[in-house]
């Protein structure tokens, strides 16, 4: 036969901070402290491209949506204009 062993329970005790205590932050910004220091960064053309992939990937939703609504408010105009 086989026992398990148990395992030990954690406790954990309210101490009454909250998980984002800012009181000890002060308002200046130190360039030292900043990872995105010195990072290079990308050039327009690169950027330009990653803007043109999104778009084209999201135009054919964005369409569609469109569409949708159009065909929506056509019917709802026509069974409007019938009924009224």
């Amino acid at each position: 036969m086989s026992k398990k062993k148990k395992k030990k329970k954690t406790v954990y005790y309210d101490d009454g901070r909250t998980i984002y205590d800012m009181s000890g932050v002060s308002g200046r910004k130190s360039l030292g402290d900043n990872p995105n220091v010195g990072r290079p960064h990308a050039s327009f053309g690169e950027q330009f491209k990653t803007y043109k992939a999104a778009v084209k990937t999201m135009i054919i939703p964005m369409f569609v949506t469109l569409g949708i609504i159009a065909v929506a408010f056509g019917l709802l105009y026509l069974i409007l204009t019938v009924a009224g």
